[in-house]
């Protein structure tokens, strides 16, 4: 919104500051930061007093219930920064916003329908999976079709590039579609699957979104894109104040939620936030990127699949001590706090190694 000031930029100098894409993604980053600040205390004691509390299922980690009581949903401090801060800062004629918007207010409500039902309703399974699923599959296939009629980049809409390869490329033809919806399906779930330690989901996703925010500003600039080698895409620059805003509202809400946490973010915005990073890879023509960056929410993903599989293979016997693998290294003796920065750490140096693919091809 802030953005057309600087269409006054002829009357007064000053105003053009507002059409650079850096200065409105740090503007973006501190708003939905202090924002999230602003209105979290309130947020925390409105959903305390609504005995809108975790209850930690007989399966978890003994050392859980201790966590017991401890307010969840807080997901919507991130949901209305991120919201708030891009309606501000972002370019708003840009459709590749309002398609990050839509994922995030379509999959935002699967997420509340499903903390409603387990919190409210007091069923611990949360709504029918195949109603989540629908809800996702609707969203996925929006994005596909709304990128199928609109591609980024014409000449390779089908075609996905390969890391750290000089102009390589895969066409995957009418494969790529699936293969979208795939990106945008997987990623949610699996930063909800992620979303089982104090912090430890939003940090990580700081460093996933900083990652497709420079991929984007890049991607988003045809000189910067020309001499990096990788898929010119006009308009993904805004993207960029998007990821910007995402970050700040993640940042925000680890005041919060880190150890020991005041308020869990649940499925209201661990769906979307994985969600709208599939988005984004899709939109500036990363998609093969997204298992480096976001390599983390894989390992916690193949982690489960693999417990599933072994579990059924062996009659009963486990791969590893509980699953998703950040419960396995709590069992293992490991302090909480310390199985969280350790993963920061790793998130941390998979968003530089997928950054080095910029100059590595």
């Amino acid at each position: 919104m802030l953005y057309y000031l600087s269409l006054f930029k002829d009357d007064l100098s000053f105003l053009n500051i507002f059409s650079y894409i850096t200065f409105r993604t740090g503007a973006a980053i501190f708003t939905s930061f202090l924002l999230t600040l602003c209105i979290g205390p309130a947020v925390v004691r409105k959903l305390r007093s609504y005995k809108i509390q975790q209850i930690e299922r007989e399966y978890g980690p003994a050392s859980h219930l201790s966590k017991n009581g401890t307010p969840t949903m807080g997901g919507i401090l991130i949901f209305v920064s991120l919201v708030v801060s891009v309606l501000l800062w972002a370019k708003l004629d840009t459709n590749y916003i309002w398609l990050l918007l839509f994922t995030t207010f379509t999959l935002g409500i699967a997420g509340v329908m499903d903390d409603y039902t387990k919190l409210i309703k007091k069923n611990p399974e949360g709504m029918k999976s195949s109603i989540k699923l629908a809800i996702q599959l609707l969203t996925a296939l929006v994005v596909v079709v709304y990128l199928a009629i609109n591609p980024p980049n014409a000449q390779y809409s089908t075609s996905i590039i390969i890391p750290y390869m000089s102009k390589m490329f895969l066409d995957l033809s009418v494969f790529y579609f699936a293969f979208a919806m795939l990106v945008i399906i997987g990623s949610s779930n699996a930063t909800n699957l992620t979303d089982g330690l104090d912090g430890l989901a939003s940090g990580c996703m700081v460093f996933t979104a900083i990652t497709y925010a420079i991929f984007a500003y890049v991607a988003g600039n045809i000189n910067f894109a020309d001499y990096l080698k990788i898929i010119y895409v006009p308009g993904a620059g805004e993207i960029t104040v998007f990821m910007g805003a995402l970050v700040g509202s993640c940042i925000g809400f680890l005041w919060f939620n880190a150890y020991p946490a005041q308020v869990f973010m649940g499925d209201t915005s661990s769906l979307f936030l994985g969600g709208v990073i599939g988005t984004a890879a899709l939109c500036v023509k990363q998609e093969l990127l997204l298992p480096i960056a976001g390599g983390l929410f894989v390992i916690e993903t193949v982690s489960v699949m693999l417990q599933m599989g072994y579990f059924k293979l062996t009659h009963g016997k486990r791969l590893f001590k509980m699953a998703p693998i950040h419960h396995h290294f709590e069992l293992l003796g490991i302090p909480e706090p310390k199985v969280i920065v350790r993963f920061w750490i790793i998130g941390g140096t998979l968003m530089l190694l997928a950054l080095a693919s910029l100059k590595i091809r």
